[in-house]
C-alpha cells in the first residue's frame, strides 16, 4: 500500500500528533504550581526548551513526506495537504527531503521552529525576523495503525504507541547532517540531585539554563528545561515562567 495516501490522512494525523509533555511539578489552578513532582529514576539528560512552535516531518521508507504542525496536517509531497502556517513550511526550506528515511514502518520527526514571528518570545532568539529549527525527538509508528480509524488511533497513541528513539541515537542520526541540529543538550545528572521545591529548581533553572543557546541573532533567555530518561521513557518541562509565577516573581 502507498503509506502516506490521502485517504489515510486523518488517522496519519492522529497517529503522529506530539503527545502533551508533564510538567516537571504538576499544575494545579490558576497556573501555578503542585509540590509533587514528576520522579526520575537513574541518569537524567537536560536539553534547552525552545520557545517556537510544535513541527513533525512524517517520512515513510520511500521517502514520502508529510508536515504538521501540533494539531494539523500543512503540506506534503503532491498535492494531498495545501495548507501553509506561519512561515513555518517556508523555515523547513528543503529539510523533508533530507532527513532520512526509514528503513521500515514510518519516522516521525518533531521539530521546534521558532524565531521570526512565530512566537511573543521570538524576540529572545532574532530580532532581525531570522527564523531556525532544532529536532527535539524522533518516533517510530507501525503503519498498520493508519488503517484503523480516528478514535482508535487516537488510544493507540495516548497508550504508548509510539516507539521512541533513545536521545544518544537521535544525537547520533542529526549529527550526520549537514545543517540539521538538535535542541541543545545543557548537561546530565543523576534523579538523587534533581530539585524538589519550586525555588530550588528555580534556582536550578537559572544555573543550568541561563540564556538561549539556539540564538539566531540574539542570545536572550530560554524557556527553561526538559528533563528526560536516556530512553524516554520519562520525560517532563520545567519553565521559568511556571515557577516564577508560582513563586510571585515577576
Amino acid at each position: 500500500m502507498l503509506v502516506l495516501a490521502r485517504k489515510f490522512l486523518p488517522t496519519i494525523n492522529t497517529a503522529t500528533k506530539y503527545p502533551e509533555i508533564p510538567t516537571y511539578h504538576t499544575l494545579g489552578e490558576r497556573g501555578r504550581l503542585t509540590d509533587e513532582v514528576t520522579t526520575f529514576d537513574g541518569p537524567v539528560i537536560l536539553s534547552e526548551k525552545v520557545d517556537g512552535t510544535n513541527i513533525r516531518i512524517i517520512k515513510e521508507p520511500g521517502g514520502d513526506w508529510i508536515i504538521g504542525s501540533r494539531e494539523d496536517l500543512l503540506t506534503a509531497r503532491g498535492d494531498r495537504v495545501a495548507n501553509k502556517f506561519e512561515g513555518v513550511v517556508e523555515a523547513l526550506g528543503d529539510l523533508p527531503e533530507i532527513l532520512p528515511a526509514p528503513f521500515e514502518n514510518v519516522r516521525v520527526y518533531y521539530l521546534e521552529v521558532y524565531g521570526g514571528r512565530i512566537t511573543g518570545k521570538a524576540k529572545n532568539y532574532s530580532k532581525s525576523g531570522a527564523t531556525g529549527f532544532r529536532i527535539f525527538d524522533v518516533a517510530h509508528v507501525v503503519p498498520d495503525i493508519f488503517l484503523t480509524d480516528r478514535e482508535t488511533a487516537s488510544i493507540w497513541r495516548k497508550n504508548g504507541g509510539q516507539k521512541w528513539m533513545p536521545w544518544d541515537q537521535v544525537q547520533a542520526l542529526v549529527g550526520g547532517l549537514d545543517g540539521v541540529e538538535m535542541v541543545p543538550e545543557v548537561g546530565r545528572c543523576h534523579s538523587v540531585d534533581l530539585p524538589t521545591g519550586h525555588q530550588n529548581t528555580l534556582d536550578w533553572l537559572e544555573r543550568m539554563a541561563p540564556k538561549t543557546l539556539c540564538g539566531l541573532t540574539e542570545q536572550g533567555p530560554a524557556e527553561g528545561i526538559v528533563l528526560r530518561s536516556p530512553d524516554r521513557s520519562r520525560i517532563a518541562k520545567a519553565r521559568f515562567q511556571d515557577y516564577r509565577r508560582t513563586l510571585g516573581i515577576k
